[in-house]
């Protein structure tokens, strides 16, 4: 938010900590009360009584929908990624980090195809194959608490990553939805991105229906993302089962006929991912058994 708030000529009136206050965007004063928290990368302006993240910014101060402020803010982060330069090391990098940065997430490398055997083992686990794994996905090298971890990474649309291994699921800032544009009429939701990696293993031989893709990332992006689903003809949803996920599911198919869930497919399972893991154990400890 500071940065693209910079980028587009606003600068603090006073910074007290990790808050910078401005004057407000959105009317004339003269005194600061549009407040930025630079750590929880969230605004607030207290005259409008809102807030929210940079996509709200964005659609609040342009009257634009998702689909129009992600395609404002894609470009600026593109350009301005936390990315450490590749030919310093992670030690020094890390050893000379603000003490601001000690508990957030910091991307220190990315790499393509992911080699790193932990991550490769873990998504032969969760039975995602290499093709499909580096096809969505980069090996990310990240410090947190001034330690160095690797993940494998899945990129949102604002320069973010979803960060999984077998002992840590996190994310680094912004954390944002994940839209892949394919020109189709129709849209394939999910809850999480390993979701998507299922369903592309799922259909990897198989004629496959032109679609675009979007994958929520979490649940908290769904009602920001109706728009962004409505502008398509048809609308499958492979949210997980529980609770608030059916609620969301059930409103929009309220809301419109275009919604159809799709979590029927993995009835009994926690999702996609968990339905096609444990399809597959059984089917390998079926066939095993047959040939005792």
């Amino acid at each position: 938010m500071v940065e693209w708030l910079s980028g587009q000529g606003y600068q603090p009136q006073k910074i007290r900590g990790a808050d910078h206050w401005y004057l407000s965007p959105f009317k004339n004063e003269n005194e600061a009360s549009f407040k930025v928290n630079k750590n929880k990368n969230v605004w607030y302006d207290h005259g409008l009584g809102k807030g929210g993240q940079l996509v709200d910014f964005v659609m609040e101060m342009y009257h634009c929908n998702t689909s129009e402020a992600l395609q404002k803010i894609t470009p600026f982060h593109q350009q301005n990624m936390i990315v450490k330069p590749t030919n310093q090391s992670p030690e020094n990098t890390i050893k000379n980090a603000p003490a601001e940065d000690e508990n957030r997430i910091i991307i220190t490398g990315t790499k393509q195809p992911i080699e790193d055997s932990s991550l490769c083992r873990y998504a032969a686990k969760r039975k995602i194959g290499k093709d499909i794994l580096n096809e969505w996905c980069s090996e990310i090298s990240f410090s947190l608490n001034r330690k160095e971890y690797k993940a494998i990474g899945f990129k949102n649309n604002a320069g973010g990553y979803e960060l999984r291994n077998e002992h840590f699921k996190g994310s680094s800032s912004p954390k944002f939805i994940s839209y892949t544009d394919n020109n189709a009429k129709s849209i394939t939701v999910f809850e999480g991105f390993f979701d998507l990696l299922s369903y592309q293993s799922i259909h990897k031989n198989q004629p496959q229906e032109l679609t675009n893709f979007l994958v929520l990332n979490s649940l908290a992006f769904f009602e920001r993302s109706l728009l962004l689903m409505e502008k398509h003809e048809r609308v499958k949803l492979y949210l997980d089962n529980d609770d608030a996920a059916r609620k969301h599911t059930a409103t929009a198919m309220k809301r419109s006929p275009k919604f159809e869930d799709g979590s029927k497919l993995y009835k009994g399972y926690k999702d996609l991912n968990e339905w096609v893991t444990q399809s597959i154990e059984q089917k390998q400890s079926l066939g095993m058994r047959r040939h005792l």
